[in-house]
């Protein structure tokens, strides 16, 4: 299959078609336009529907009405955009139905800047909206990432009913890398007698709620919930190992960020320093178990595009095996392989 030349967030949009997506409800924000601006052009083409929302608050219950006739359904936006959606992310999570959020993050708190962030993470992982749930989160580092989690988040989204989240910051979203676009590893989806697509006299209707007002319904629910949300803790953790095998000093990265990462690993071990990186590719569920992997490491060196989220994921996982240092730069500022390397060496200089 031939590779094609495309700006990540064009890719997505076409990942997300090539998924089966026939309807996208939107609203535009830097830096994500590009995907309701292809997903405008491309899927009439197609028989499918794009429609801009008056709001993202709009956009989401759209995404739920459109989520609750079974048909594969996205929306996409970046950081305050996504906030606004929190509540209609929590009633899909309540309703348990499939679709999938693209988040393109960029700088805040509040409406911040446009330039490049890895501020969502709690947002994201924690699940911004009300009430116990949790939203599988994927994490591509390169836009052929992009669009393979992207197909794959609307199987993912279909086998267990649930929202999935696809979060990059915005480099991946407006920088152009080759990609090809290939079906996902194929699973046993279920049959969606849940939805609503007419009686046709056949059956009683579906009803699709996320309001229980007797306490014991809901507490069942809960625990039902909780369950899938096991399944996924135990089937869905990606990660990458990279020249960890006799690592001392290992980096914990994601996103575009890893990459910048892989760079200075390579660096410190052209210097001799024994270097590795752990790169979560969901983010939830994080790859706690990543963390028995690494038998050699003395330390653990978290590098992000915030004041330190991943942080404490990072910390648990250590659960005390380890001192966990940070290195961040936010606000739209990248962290640069120089000032990843001298945090680096100034970790491993604190340990002699």
């Amino acid at each position: 299959m031939a590779k094609i030349l495309m700006k990540g967030n064009e890719a997505v949009a076409k990942a997300a078609i090539e998924a089966g997506c026939r309807y996208f409800f939107g609203y535009p924000i830097t830096p994500q336009n590009e995907i309701p601006e292809y997903m405008s052009k491309e899927l009439p083409k197609i028989g499918g529907v794009y429609l801009q929302a008056e709001s993202e608050v709009s956009a989401i219950n759209m995404i739920y009405g459109g989520a609750g006739t079974g048909t594969r359904v996205m929306t996409s936006s970046s950081s305050p955009g996504i906030a606004l959606k929190q509540e209609g992310i929590t009633y899909i999570a309540g309703a348990e139905l499939p679709c999938v959020i693209v988040n393109m993050m960029r700088g805040g708190p509040g409406l911040g800047g446009i330039q490049p962030s890895q501020a969502d993470y709690f947002m994201s992982t924690r699940g911004g909206g009300n009430g116990d749930y949790r939203t599988p989160v994927f994490a591509p580092a390169s836009i052929q990432e992009a669009v393979d989690m992207t197909m794959e988040a609307f199987d993912v989204a279909d086998y267990y009913r649930t929202p999935v989240m696809v979060v990059a910051d915005g480099m991946i979203g407006q920088m152009m890398e080759p990609v090809e676009f290939k079906a996902p590893k194929k699973r046993e989806l279920p049959a969606k007698d849940w939805a609503t697509t007419g009686t046709k006299g056949e059956r009683k209707p579906n009803i699709i709620n996320s309001l229980f007002l007797d306490p014991q319904e809901l507490e069942d629910h809960n625990f039902k919930l909780a369950e899938k949300y096991a399944k996924i803790e135990a089937n869905e953790v990606q990660y990458e190992m990279y020249k960890t095998e006799d690592a001392e000093l290992v980096f914990v990265a994601y996103g575009t960020t890893s990459r910048i990462v892989k760079n200075v690993v390579e660096e410190l071990r052209a210097e001799g320093v024994k270097a590795g990186l752990i790169r979560p590719k969901t983010i939830w569920p994080f790859p706690f178990k990543a963390f028995d992997e690494i038998p050699a490491a003395k330390n653990l060196l978290t590098v992000e595009m915030s004041m330190g989220q991943m942080l404490e994921d990072v910390q648990m996982a250590s659960n005390g095996r380890w001192p966990v240092s940070f290195y961040g730069r936010v606000g739209g500022m990248i962290p640069t392989p120089q000032g990843i390397k001298g945090k680096a060496l100034e970790v491993i200089g604190g340990a002699k």
